[in-house]
């Protein structure tokens, strides 16, 4: 974190923050073999695979662009190849949580904890309408939730915006804990029933992934405009 950033005037610039995107796409691409770990213990074993595939593109097309993309173009970048890359059910559920991100961010110059905390509720409320998941139903929600939750909480509560970054990501981290005591409700591992209990679920991992590095890139590039006489 940039050390002149203080209190709630941190934001970010986001015509030089697009290479956030860029982060995401390393942390799953690193944790592809991990992700598919999980997902084979009560699915298809797949999702490490396919999330690397659509972030990866991804990548190749943001590494392509002249001048480099501002946050919230990079965001619409991973939205598009997302919902047109990766199969199942995670294209179209991240694809529209990015896709808030970038309509929420489209034409702005700075992001600050009152706009990411609106970015997050569209995104997570995007995520709800085109899943009909709930909490409880050992899926990325399970994750989603209560980080948008610590977010808000700590803001209320006179937090400043890493610090209620930090919030998030233990939340998000105590989230995808959660859903190894849960029962699949939702999804094809629901079909297993009881025997959906004991394992993580690979969405809500994937989830406390990118929450995780959404967070820390952001948090590198928080600074703080001059002070005025």
């Amino acid at each position: 974190m940039n050390a002149t950033a203080t209190s709630s005037t941190q934001t970010v610039l986001l015509d030089s923050a697009g290479a956030v995107v860029l982060d995401l796409v390393e942390v799953i691409n690193a944790n592809r073999q991990y992700l598919s770990e999980i997902d084979g213990a009560i699915g298809d074993g797949d999702h490490g695979i396919n999330m690397s595939k659509g972030f990866s593109l991804c990548g190749e097309r943001l590494r392509g662009m002249q001048p480099p993309p501002t946050l919230g173009t990079a965001f619409d970048t991973l939205a598009l190849t997302l919902m047109e890359g990766i199969g199942g059910s995670m294209g179209p559920l991240y694809g529209s949580f990015f896709q808030a991100w970038a309509d929420r961010l489209d034409g702005q110059a700075t992001l600050d904890a009152a706009r990411f905390r609106a970015a997050l509720d569209e995104a997570v409320q995007a995520v709800a309408d085109i899943g009909g998941a709930q909490v409880g139903d050992k899926t990325l929600m399970d994750t989603l939730v209560p980080a948008r939750d610590a977010f808000a909480t700590a803001l209320d509560a006179g937090a400043d915006f890493s610090s209620a970054l930090d919030a998030l990501v233990e939340a998000a981290r105590a989230g995808q804990q959660s859903t190894r005591d849960l029962r699949a409700r939702i999804g094809r591992s629901a079909r297993l029933g009881d025997r959906s209990i004991g394992v993580l679920d690979a969405g809500a991992t994937s989830c406390l992934l990118l929450l995780e590095q959404l967070a820390r890139s952001l948090q590198r590039l928080l600074v703080s405009p001059p002070a005025t006489h």
